[in-house]
């Protein structure tokens, strides 16, 4: 599944493509949001890609999450 995260003041993304499934990663994100809202002013977003790559965002900067559709990579080089 790719990933997809905006920071604020940031002009590039970060494209991140993980193997947990969608609902895991939103439960992630609220999470980290909630924790947030408790006022604890260290809480990050972490999440960790297919290739081990560690991803650790303050939840202040976060700008948006965009979560890409679970569909399983297509093989070839033809189109469908």
């Amino acid at each position: 599944m790719e990933i997809t995260i905006g920071i604020k003041n940031v002009a590039r993304e970060l494209n991140l493509e993980i193997s947990e499934d969608g609902d895991a990663v939103v439960a992630s994100i609220n999470e980290a949001l909630a924790k947030s809202a408790d006022g604890a002013d260290g809480a990050v977003l972490d999440l960790t890609d297919t290739k081990g790559r560690r991803v650790v965002v303050p939840v202040a900067a976060l700008g948006y999450v965009e979560i890409g559709a679970d569909e399983p990579r297509r093989v070839g080089f033809g189109t469908l």
